[in-house]
Formats: C-alpha cells, structure tokens, sequence
C-alpha cells in the first residue's frame, strides 16, 4: 500500500506550497529578462525557458504513477498541481512566442508554423492540454464519469509532442534534450508495461501469504 509522505491534515497547505515554489522558476527568468541576465537573446532565452519547465512539470506529473507503484509513495494528491503547472508554464511559453517573438503578426505566425514542424508540435501541444487544464477540477470529473480518464490520458500524447517540440526546436541532439527524450520515453513506455508490472507484485504479494497454522500443528 502506498505511503502519502504528508499528513491529511497539512495536504492542502503542501498542494499552495507546490503552486508557489512551482511559479518561481518563472518570475525568475522574468527577473532576469527585465535585468539584462538572458543574454544576447533575452526573448528567446525567456521562452526556452518557460518550455523547458513546462517540459519538466509534465514529466513530473507522468512520475507520480510510477513512484507510486514502485516505491509505494503516494504523491496523487500533487499530479494536478503539477499538471496546471504545466499548463501555466505552456501558456506562458506560447505568449511569449506571439508578442515579444512574433509580435502578434499573424502572417508571421502562420509562415512559422507551415515551414517548422517543431512549432505544428507545439501548438498541437497547447491546443491538446487546454481540456486538461479546463477538466482538472472536482465538479468536471464527476460530470465527465470514465470519459474524464478518457480525455486525461490526453497527457501522454502532449509529453511526446512537447519533447519532440522541444528537441527539434534546438536543431541538434545534445546531452540536455537527449535526457529528456530518454526520460518521456520511459516514462510513456512504464504505461504500457505497467497491467504486467501490477500484476506480477499482486502475485508475489499472493504468494508471500502463508495460511495460519492450526491450533494442533
């Protein structure tokens, strides 16, 4: 059984703590945008940024599943935080992209996104996590029922695109984009083996319990 590393009591306050600890990598990069710290680049070095930890709030959300399994440590209460961190950092990354990248020219916009297939991702990426985003509340999963799990898996398809988004993006696979392919990968591939990874700890945990001896034996 899983073990929840904070008490019932202090959850909701831990969840805030996560939302605000999460939203300073972010007003960081801002600091250091608005204090010459980006480089020669700053606009570009802004919106890496915030993709990058997009990028990285997704995978944090995909690990929830496995720690829980295998370590038997339950972080569920947090995979929403981080998922609408995610999203956060997403929207940020694509408001950057339109005004101070682009401008808000939208003939420029279009002409980017139909000659880089690395921007269709990203877009692609952002359209698909809007729902996520909208449906990560209470009142949704109980109106959605199944359909609600249905529409979240969603999130294993915006990791694969926002991983390529970011990897393409950088026009040569280096040691940094090469960790977080491996990392989605086998984030993503846990899901398909993880039926026989459950099934095969139920066994052993089925096998490890030996019947009560009897009074007279």
């Amino acid at each position: 059984m899983a073990t929840s590393v904070v008490s019932a009591r202090l959850k909701p306050a831990s969840v805030w703590a996560l939302y605000a600890i999460g939203l300073v990598p972010g007003l960081y990069a801002f600091y250091l945008g608005i204090y010459g710290g980006l480089g020669a680049d700053p606009v570009r070095a802004f919106e890496h940024m915030l993709g990058l930890w997009a990028l990285r709030f997704l995978c944090l959300g995909l690990l929830v599943t496995p720690v829980r399994d295998l370590l038997g440590i339950n972080l569920i209460s947090y995979r929403r935080a981080l998922g609408l961190l995610a999203f956060y950092y997403v929207l940020a990354h694509f408001t950057v992209y339109l005004t101070l990248d682009r401008g808000l020219i939208f003939s420029s916009i279009l002409g980017d996104i139909a000659k880089r297939p690395y921007i269709m991702l990203g877009m692609a990426a952002l359209l698909m996590i809007i729902p996520l985003a909208l449906t990560s509340n209470k009142w949704s999963i109980r109106r959605l029922g199944s359909r609600w799990n249905t529409l979240h898996k969603l999130v294993y398809v915006i990791a694969a695109a926002a991983v390529l988004h970011y990897a393409l993006s950088l026009k040569a696979i280096t040691a940094e984009p090469a960790l977080y392919l491996g990392a989605v990968t086998l984030l993503l591939a846990y899901r398909i083996i993880r039926r026989h990874i459950m099934d095969w700890k139920r066994s052993r945990k089925g096998a490890g319990v030996r019947p009560p001896r009897s009074a007279g034996a």
